[in-house]
């Protein structure tokens, strides 16, 4: 994790004595206090079983279903059905194309004149989305709200990115896990009113020190690996990382965000203003817990199912093994030894032959514990909307009554969608406050292609004139979309350029090249017409 959020270095020892509680009293800014504040933030995660629960959740996803289970000579198999459903459900959430439009308010005076900076908004707001590949970060954030009970998104500036621009520097936005995320107030999930963050990450230790010289640090060389077990849950330990801690706080007066990094007895990064007035945090719980900043997640109460499945099938799978073939019982007195030896005569001494041996068929599994794990399934399937008609396995004799089974099956996350699209809408609104506050003056290509300086620093001085709407353009959009079209050009209410000037990208190869071999066809026509 990066969060060199400056260009350059702060000034030496600005606001070392800060308020990160919020009581409005002098507090002396250590890496000791800070790690103070990281063990309460320790202590209430442990106090609710969230790195437990995590790390359940996250072996149940993956297929580890049997950790740490005595089977005693019992079969282990794993029939991963949270997987799927998980999967189904966090890609019908996040299948939508989502874009984010800003446009002037309408009681903000002179209207008009914002028409071209919303323009270069909304231009900067696809650059940003396709530099960070926004749609698969989503599919991750949603993922670990579903799987861990919350998804945490992290922006912040990298100085060193090149952009092509007099000056370097781009925003970046990366996943955080929840574990690693400490709120100053864990009983409030909003993130803009907390009191402090402490965002937690491992760094090698060589790194971390070179960061820390750069930064004027005079405890770099006291920057050492961990030597006990700070982080819970965490198997796969090395010795040469080391846990830094990122304190981030808002001053009262001025409102804007400071940043002071360090480890649990070194300084990284004296205090420092990141020059933003909101948390570059965005926090997505997949279902709310009252007077908590954690979720719960929407693995955790679907586990119990995944067991009984998997022991059903455990002890099914035993009974087949033990008694599913057939056994040969014979009288020891009159046949010393069986074989089963395909060909070989057995002999019998004296008595009826049909005496001396039979065979004692196999028992009969009750067809009651298949019903119940079908159920069971099935049950599970339905209650998260994961039906046949929402997974494609119906036949499609009627597609609009499939379209609307499918639908009505994506009804019950509709909620976590509505959420997913406020998360889109809160990250716009901290890259809003970073290119308020970084990008200065660039170059942008005017309505008519000319390229003129831009203030950016302009969206500092109008924090609510510009409204940030986020839409969704789903694949059925783009079929109707070409239906339409359809029907106008069958209807001759438009010509072949304009149908193919709309259809939407990716339909058809070469459409620029198409269009231009047209008009170049109807130019020689009027001219031999001529």
């Amino acid at each position: 994790m990066r969060d060199d959020l400056l260009r350059g270095k702060p000034a030496g020892g600005a606001g070392a004595r800060t308020d990160p509680y919020g009581e409005g009293r002098a507090w002396e800014l250590t890496p000791e206090a800070v790690w103070t504040l990281y063990d309460r933030g320790r202590a209430f995660k442990e106090a609710i079983d969230l790195y437990e629960t995590v790390n359940t959740n996250e072996n149940f996803f993956i297929g580890k279903q049997w950790e740490g289970v005595r089977s005693n000579g019992l079969p282990t198999p794993v029939f991963n059905i949270l997987k799927r459903d998980v999967c189904f459900v966090v890609s019908s959430i996040t299948s939508d194309n989502l874009k984010v439009q800003a446009s002037p308010l309408a009681s903000t005076p002179n209207t008009a004149a914002l028409s071209g900076p919303a323009r270069v908004l909304n231009e900067e707001f696809e650059s940003l989305f396709e530099h960070n590949r926004l749609p698969a970060l989503l599919r991750e954030f949603a993922r670990d709200a579903a799987v861990r009970g919350d998804g945490c998104l992290y922006t912040w500036w990298d100085p060193e990115e090149k952009n092509g621009g007099p000056v370097d520097g781009a925003i970046r936005t990366e996943i955080l896990p929840n574990t690693r995320v400490h709120f100053g107030n864990p009983n409030d999930r909003r993130v803009q009113e907390q009191p402090y963050m402490i965002l937690e990450s491992r760094e090698m230790v060589s790194e971390l020190r070179r960061r820390a010289r750069d930064f004027g640090s005079p405890d770099w060389d006291g920057i050492v690996p961990d030597g006990d077990n700070t982080h819970p849950g965490e198997e796969r330990r090395t010795d040469d990382k080391v846990t830094k801690l990122l304190l981030l706080w808002r001053d009262r007066e001025s409102g804007e965000i400071w940043g002071y990094e360090c480890t649990r007895s070194a300084l990284v990064r004296d205090p420092f203003p990141l020059g933003l007035r909101r948390y570059p945090v965005v926090w997505m719980s997949w279902d709310y817990v009252q007077d908590c900043c954690h979720g719960q997640a929407m693995l955790t109460g679907l586990i119990p199912n995944q067991i009984f499945i998997n022991k059903m099938w455990a002890m099914s799978m035993l009974s087949l093994m033990t008694t599913a073939y057939p056994k040969i019982i014979y009288d020891k007195t009159r046949i010393p030894k069986w074989t089963n030896q395909v060909g070989q005569a057995i002999g019998v001494m004296g008595g009826d032959v049909g005496t001396a041996a039979r065979s004692v068929s196999p028992a009969v599994i009750s067809p009651q514990v298949t019903q119940f794990i079908e159920a069971a399934i099935d049950q599970t399937n339905r209650n998260l909307g994961t039906t046949s008609a929402a997974l494609g396995d119906v036949a499609p004799d009627n597609t609009s009554a499939i379209i609307a089974l499918q639908r009505a099956a994506s009804t019950p996350s509709e909620i976590t969608r509505q959420n997913l699209r406020e998360a889109v809408e809160e990250l716009a609104r901290i890259y809003l406050d970073f290119i308020a506050g970084f990008y200065g003056v660039r170059t942008v290509d005017s309505e008519d292609g000319a390229a003129v300086p831009f203030d950016f620093g302009l969206f500092k001085n109008l924090p609510m004139a510009l409204k940030i709407d986020v839409g969704a353009s789903a694949y059925y959009s783009e079929i109707a979309s070409i239906q339409t079209l359809d029907n106008l050009l069958r209807q001759g209410r438009i010509d072949i350029v304009q149908y193919l000037e709309r259809i939407p990208d990716g339909y058809i190869t070469d459409r620029s090249g198409l269009i231009e071999e047209i008009k170049k066809a109807r130019e020689e026509s009027a001219t031999h017409g001529e």
